[in-house]
């Protein structure tokens, strides 16, 4: 659901009625509130209130556009072509959140410094390198919150994200950024974490692990799980991370990576301990999977001790 759509179904709300446009008629939501429960009626160039609309705004939807509605003002993103879309707007309202809490600080610097691409922080905080693509008003948003001028557009991350800390005893190369914009736990714990890019790993060939015991944390589904067999050629002494969080199911999340279909997926048995294996098998016939970030990073390393 997309910012025109929330915004019609608040002006409806408030005014009882919106005119019809094209986003609306479209919206999945807003066909079954005017086809299967008539909560929404259609008249002439006009959509209006209709009965049980009220009570199914204020539960699901008024909170959230007051928060959303808040957050674009205050940033100077509320404008007649805004189009995000709910996650969207999610997104940077979490970027926001982190830039004030000085979470996302040490990340900022280093796109700035290393010239990131808009793929590249696309797949940071979008998990598609090409989300962002042809998202101008996205793309504006996300370096106005960041406060940075210019992203490169170049198609491939060049760089490897450190957070660093004071004496490191250990690193964990994450799939994903999320663990990197929460510093404290890992500098608290001497962890240094390493951030490649997900697939954008060629950079791998040129590391130096210092002689540090290195780790690998990723999301456990196909995707993540082929992506560290790809790191294991890089980095032969690297130890995949036993998750602890709790798996989903890839249909209802929606997920996009799914397992294939023969003996452990097609993923190279020998890259995982029997511990592992079980794990993926019981993945495979829940259709599920584990998101990196659900896992206690302090808690997986700790098995491992």
């Amino acid at each position: 659901m997309n910012w025109i759509v929330l915004k019609s179904l608040n002006e409806i709300y408030i005014e009882g009625k919106t005119s019809k446009k094209e986003s609306l008629l479209k919206d999945p939501f807003v066909l079954h509130l005017l086809k299967n429960t008539k909560e929404l009626k259609a008249y002439k160039n006009d959509i209006l209130k209709g009965n049980g609309f009220e009570k199914l705004y204020e539960h699901k939807y008024l909170n959230e556009f007051n928060r959303f509605n808040a957050f674009l003002m205050e940033n100077a993103l509320l404008k007649s072509q805004t189009r995000f879309e709910e996650k969207d707007i999610r997104i940077l309202m979490s970027i926001r959140e982190q830039m004030d809490s000085g979470e996302l600080y040490a990340v900022r610097e280093q796109i700035i410094a290393n010239q990131e691409s808009v793929r590249g922080v696309s797949l940071m905080f979008f998990k598609n390198d090409k989300y962002l693509e042809e998202k101008i008003s996205l793309v504006n948003a996300v370096k106005q919150l960041l406060k940075i001028e210019e992203l490169a557009n170049d198609k491939d991350q060049q760089y490897l994200y450190v957070l660093q800390c004071n004496e490191p005893n250990k690193i964990v190369l994450c799939e994903n950024l999320d663990f990197l914009k929460r510093p404290a736990a890992p500098r608290a714990n001497n962890i240094e974490l390493w951030y490649a890019g997900g697939k954008n790993i060629a950079k791998l060939n040129y590391v130096n692990t210092r002689d540090l015991p290195i780790y690998y944390s990723c999301d456990w589904d196909y995707d993540g799980l082929k992506i560290f067999e790809a790191v294991l050629e890089k980095i032969p002494g690297i130890k995949l991370l036993y998750p602890n969080g709790d798996p989903r199911s890839i249909e209802i999340t929606e997920h996009k990576s799914f397992w294939q279909n023969n003996t452990l997926a097609g993923l190279n048995e020998m890259a995982y301990n029997p511990d592992q294996r079980n794990l993926i098998n019981n993945l495979i016939d829940k259709n599920q999977w584990i998101i990196e970030e659900s896992n206690n990073l302090i808690d997986m390393l700790s098995s491992h001790s």
